[in-house]
């Protein structure tokens, strides 16, 4: 084998200093640093000893290419706050025994049909019982023709205008999941119009000012984020989430983890 020089051996050791730095935090992170995941002075708590969270992020229609790194930061925010995780794009594993293992569901960014006619009847008898149910932006565009989904969720995906800048306020404070947020929140990301207000009973926990961007369909509260209890379950929606770098962002990282936690609780 041939001897490299000493400059050589210097620029291949700058070379793998410089890959490691740029390895995603969420992968990396060690317990050390992962407070740096949430906002400085940011609580929520922890998940209940043993708790396991099921990530299912399958898609038969458009898919986000920020699925690998919202699945990469869930599975941080659960080691670090106490919630095992597990993610799937299987729907075989939406059965009675499996799906009883886990306190919540997380849908990830699904589109269009993603679970089969055993799935479905699993799903609604896990949320029955007490489970919980997380939708994370595009999960309000799956289960187009089930009409217990699009209850759960809460409203359905219509269309969304360019990525553009604008401005999210906090219409609940007191919530787990905007505890950490700013008051007004700038940032990118796909604004989602939607078919309908959401459901009876939801709880509005973030809008988006239409003012602030071009191609909001909603008026006056343009709801982005919400809750509601549903048969025994609690579900928690967020239609923000568009790009990888929101998943190492900690503000949005406080947002999901809380909509999580507060599902957790039966």
């Amino acid at each position: 084998m041939r001897t490299l020089p000493p400059f050589s051996v210097v620029l291949v050791l700058v070379f793998a200093t410089a890959c490691a730095r740029a390895t995603p935090a969420a992968r990396t992170a060690s317990p050390a640093t992962r407070s740096a995941l949430l906002p400085e002075s940011c609580n929520l708590g922890r998940a209940p000893g043993g708790t396991r969270v099921l990530v299912f992020s399958r898609t038969t229609g458009y898919r986000h290419a920020s699925i690998p790194a919202a699945a990469r930061s869930i599975r941080a925010l659960g080691e670090e706050t106490g919630f095992a995780v597990e993610h799937t794009e299987d729907p075989a594993q939406f059965t009675d025994a499996n799906l009883a293992r886990f306190a919540a569901v997380i849908f990830l960014s699904n589109t269009q049909k993603v679970l089969d006619s055993t799935g479905r009847p699993a799903f609604q008898r896990f949320v029955r019982s007490g489970g919980g149910y997380i939708g994370i932006h595009a999960s309000s565009n799956a289960e187009l023709d089930w009409p217990w989904y699009g209850e759960l969720v809460g409203a359905r995906f219509l269309q969304h205008p360019k990525v553009q800048t604008g401005s999210v306020h906090v219409a609940d404070a007191t919530h787990l999941s905007t505890r950490c947020l700013p008051a007004k929140w700038d940032r990118p990301d796909e604004w989602y119009n939607f078919k309908s207000q959401p459901a009876a009973g939801s709880h509005v926990l973030l809008t988006v000012d239409e003012k602030s961007y071009e191609g909001g369909m909603m008026g006056a509260v343009h709801p982005l984020a919400w809750y509601r209890e549903v048969e025994g379950g609690r579900a928690w929606y967020t239609a923000l989430g568009h790009f990888d770098e929101h998943y190492t962002d900690p503000v949005y990282r406080s947002h999901i983890l809380g909509g999580i936690l507060w599902a957790l609780k039966r």
